[in-house]
């Protein structure tokens, strides 16, 4: 399993449920949160199979930006 890293503009509880369905819908998303409260609101996924640009591109679908961080 991996942990992937991404630099979002997910910035409330309402935001949070738009992507919800998103994320969980996502084969191989293990376990995923976002930290509305960094100034960076990172979204941290731990995924078996996906990979940075499969999620970014469901990320974007919902209208959500996001940049991949180590």
């Amino acid at each position: 399993m991996k942990t992937l890293k991404f630099k979002t503009n997910i910035n409330c509880n309402g935001c949070v449920a738009r992507v919800t369905p998103i994320l969980n819908s996502l084969h191989g998303t293990e376990k995923w949160n976002v930290n509305t409260t960094d100034p960076n609101k990172i979204l941290t996924i731990e995924t078996t199979q996906l990979n940075a640009n499969e999620i970014k591109q469901a990320l974007e679908k919902a209208g959500f930006k996001s940049e991949e961080i180590e």
